[in-house]
């Protein structure tokens, strides 16, 4: 796992993000609290192409994370979960930083655009683009294309007739 041994603080973190968002063109950016802890951040900025506002909503999910390294724990003690506890938000974080960085290198040299890469994450204020997606049982991405789609592995199209 990436950024498994981080010993950056998620304070230092988040703010490294939203410096790198503001360099970007975000136009604000917000921050959700589960139990006293970021657990989200949510930025806006101008889709260049359509020119509208979107906002992005990035969980960073230290739950997932922590359950991953606690599963190499042979010996588990008490001391030894809350240090994964605060590793697995600093981790998360990181990834999230990682994760964003790359992807704004992508929109940076025309290899992607801004919605291609953040389209999942468009926030309409209640869930994203994805959950949408998902609660539907995928069928959104039949109904808005006409094709059928596999969800798995990750979706693909079933060739017509086949």
């Amino acid at each position: 796992m990436k950024n498994y041994t981080s010993s950056v603080p998620v304070e230092t973190t988040i703010a490294r993000i939203e410096k790198i968002l503001a360099q970007f063109g975000a136009m604000g950016v917000a921050k959700s609290y589960k139990n006293g802890e970021v657990d989200s951040l949510q930025f806006s900025i101008a889709e260049p192409i359509s020119g509208k506002t979107i906002t992005i909503h990035l969980p960073a999910k230290a739950k997932a994370v922590e359950k991953i390294l606690k599963e190499d724990v042979r010996r588990p003690q008490a001391e030894t979960f809350r240090r994964i506890e605060a590793q697995a938000a600093r981790t998360a974080w990181k990834i999230i930083q990682d994760w964003i960085e790359i992807q704004l290198s992508l929109i940076e040299m025309g290899q992607a655009e801004t919605l291609q890469v953040f389209l999942p994450y468009v926030w309409d204020g209640n869930k994203t683009f994805f959950e949408a997606v998902k609660g539907t049982g995928y069928k959104l991405l039949e109904a808005q294309t006409g094709a059928k789609w596999i969800v798995g592995s990750g979706p693909r199209k079933i060739e017509e007739g086949k």
